[in-house]
């Protein structure tokens, strides 16, 4: 190893960031508010450590500029100072620390924490050309997916690249994400985690990644390439390959937490660096965490330091690495400054306000847990976006559990009664049937209970209710029934979400009948049972095909995704813009157990507007739910001498209706299903 040599360096650019000659080490810590020190420890590949003390700031930033610390180079940090869990000191120079703003980190080979170690990473990269697809958020249709699981059995990735973001790059993967529809790949999470402990005792690993462990550092489990810097280049390579055709990044991030678990666990980054800061103490018990996040541990996004961190992670994120959104996992908790949920907080604030992360999509999960104010959906600011459980659930409700035609209605035009309190419009809503949390789509209409026996908890885990179906049989069957009512409810399930105001968002696989055999918490399966089964076989094509007409059809008609709500007034053609409708024709029926409603979205009123501000035309588009076991003739409302061209229906595998010539007669809609028709408005 080197000989390294450490002077006062930088403290504004906290990290580890290498200038060509030297390495400028910069951290936060608040050992020296109890006449403890941070020290810097440049690691040999031989097993040695050379330790050197770093330069404080009134500030609690410790810094130095390191020669002989290098790109490639691993490093870590010992903080001195009392060790008091009475006051939430945690403090123990015998351990060796993770730098939180560390590029990259070594992998554990037995996927626990313990030989994990910060590298310096070399930060050049050229970008070329490349820049984001900036696609309006009421044109995206968001793809949420696993960056391992969905690569891992591809049979047109070359085996190396399998599982990773290489993977992800291939040109015949890319090539099926654009020819489906879809607009933004939404990456479960990609900073480097950890697994439990109790996970490993049961052989298991956390798949799923959200026991964050560095907020600036690519999963190095994803990289094909190496993991002393190289998994963040083949990062920015994979990002750069998808915005060249078209397609968004958008991460889903974790920062209401991390993975150093719950009190009593050994320290890993934060903990040993302020744990008094950086986490939310009990005041009664500070040697306790508040547990607002279900993990044992929860943030404080109240306090500067903190603050800090999330916000130049995001910026990195954008800046460095070209992503183009973030979906905030458990976000009421970033919320949480004094406490209590307050829809004005710092982390608010800051977002709306920075130039950089403005203007990249912000999605949250609106909840978090443990609290009378954990649920916080609808009440997020203009600017976000959420994950919209109402329509999860009255979606699955209509078609698995005979529930309300009105509720459905209301998830169909975008959720005004959540979203339109807060001035934002149909995009603040992310529709969904089906995501990582829970059964797929194939297994909400295949396994009735949930089966998670192999995750080892004698199936006491994961979501003990969801609206789920088997048609008869648990599990997969060969009746030509079961399998055709099976597939029916999938096209429902998926064309509704297609079809509803919003902005909507498959779980990756469902296209292709993805299965978790009825496992409802698939967080440490990394095997078979989460990877993507690339194997074609006639229900898979079909489901496929369907998928890809939804997308089309959605792309081609602005009707369907209006920037704003409906208000069934006139538009500039004089038609209300939307126009509800019974099964003759006329007004519904809201009350009761009504299983039929249809409605009309006028194209001179699509709501939209283009570059110059003009109205976007589109074609009259009707949408027609049939819930009931009868076929039904139903008339269509509209203008005079409407001629209606059936173009999708979910009766049939892959959504072609059998008759597609115009009529103007009445619309037949075969029982447990769903009918689009269109109709040219007049002088368009």
């Amino acid at each position: 190893m080197t000989n390294a040599v450490c002077v006062p360096g930088d403290p504004t650019r906290l990290g580890a960031v290498w200038d060509g000659t030297a390495t400028n080490l910069a951290v936060y810590s608040s050992a020296g508010d109890y006449g403890g020190a941070v020290t810097a420890c440049v690691l040999g590949d031989d097993g040695s450590e050379q330790r050197m003390p770093l330069f404080p700031t009134p500030a609690g930033i410790w810094h130095g500029r390191i020669t002989g610390l290098a790109p490639g180079q691993r490093y870590g940090l010992r903080v001195g100072g009392p060790r008091d869990p009475g006051h939430g000191l945690l403090f123990d120079p015998g351990v060796l620390l993770l730098d939180p703003y560390a590029r990259a980190l070594t992998p554990d080979p037995a996927g626990g924490p313990r030989r994990r170690h910060a590298v310096v990473v070399d930060g050049r990269y050229d970008w070329g050309d490349d820049q984001s697809p900036r696609i309006p958020l009421a044109d995206s249709v968001i793809y949420e997916s696993h960056v391992r699981g969905l690569t891992l059995r591809h049979p047109s990735v070359e085996a190396a690249k399998r599982g990773t973001y290489a993977g992800l790059a291939q040109a015949e993967v890319i090539r099926y994400l654009k020819a489906l529809g879809v607009t933004a790949i939404e990456l479960m999470p990609v900073h480097e985690s950890v697994s439990e402990q109790q996970v490993l005792d049961r052989g298991l690993v956390n798949y799923w990644g959200y026991q964050t462990l560095g907020f600036f550092a690519p999963e190095g489990r994803y990289s094909s390439s190496g993991t002393r810097g190289e998994q963040v280049t083949e990062f920015r390579d994979m990002v750069k390959a998808l915005h060249a055709a078209g397609l968004e990044v958008i991460l889903d991030v974790v920062y209401n937490h991390t993975g150093e678990g719950a009190a009593g666990e050994p320290p890993l980054f934060l903990r040993g660096l302020a744990n008094e800061v950086y986490y939310r103490l009990d005041p009664d018990h500070p040697d306790r965490y508040i547990d607002t996040t279900g993990t044992g541990n929860s943030v404080d996004p109240g306090r500067p330091q903190t603050l800090r961190l999330i916000t130049d992670s995001l910026r990195y994120w954008v800046q460095e690495m070209h992503v183009d959104g973030f979906r905030f996992d458990l976000a009421a908790e970033l919320l949480r400054q004094h406490g209590l949920v307050d829809r004005a907080a710092a982390f608010v604030d800051l977002l709306y306000q920075d130039p950089v992360l403005a203007q990249v999509k912000l999605v949250a999960e609106p909840w978090d847990v443990n609290q009378v104010d954990s649920y916080q959906a609808g009440r997020f600011q203009p600017g976000w976006s959420e994950w919209n459980d109402l329509a999860r659930d009255g979606v699955r409700s209509f078609w698995l559990n005979g529930g309300r035609i009105g509720d459905l209605a209301t998830r169909l035009a975008g959720s005004s009664d959540r979203f339109e309190g807060t001035r934002r419009g149909p995009e603040a809503s992310i529709n969904y049937v089906a995501s990582h949390d829970g059964r797929t789509t194939n297994d909400l209409v295949t396994y009735a209970d949930k089966h998670n026996e192999a995750n080892g908890n004698n199936n006491t885990d994961g979501p003990s209710f969801e609206f789920a179906v088997n048609f008869g049989v648990e599990g997969p069957s060969e009746d030509p029934a079961v399998e055709g009512s099976r597939a029916r409810a999938i096209r429902n399930l998926l064309a509704t979400v297609l079809l509803c105001q919003g902005v909507p968002m498959l779980l990756g696989g469902d296209e292709r009948r993805r299965t978790q055999q009825g496992n409802n918490n698939a967080f440490c399966q990394d095997n078979e049972l989460t990877w993507y089964d690339w194997t074609d076989t006639p229900r898979t094509t079909s489901t496929t095909a369907f998928v890809t007409a939804l997308t089309a059809l959605r792309r081609a008609h602005p009707a369907l995704r209006r920037t704003t709500f409906l208000t069934g007034l006139p538009g500039p053609g004089g038609q209300p813009d939307v126009t509800w409708f019974g099964p003759n024709g006329g007004t519904p029926d809201w009350s009761g157990r009504a299983r039929f409603v249809g409605f009309l979205l006028a194209g001179d009123a699509t709501g939209r507007v283009d570059a110059a501000g003009n109205p976007i035309a589109d074609d009259d588009v009707a949408v027609l739910v049939n819930g009931t076991e009868q076929e039904l003739a139903v008339p269509l409302p509209g203008r005079p001498g409407a001629m209606w061209t059936v173009v999708l229906t979910t009766s049939t595998d892959t959504g072609v209706p059998g008759d597609a010539d115009a009529a103007d007669k009445p619309v037949s809609v075969p029982p447990q299903a769903m009918l689009v028709a269109t109709s040219p408005v007049p002088g368009r």
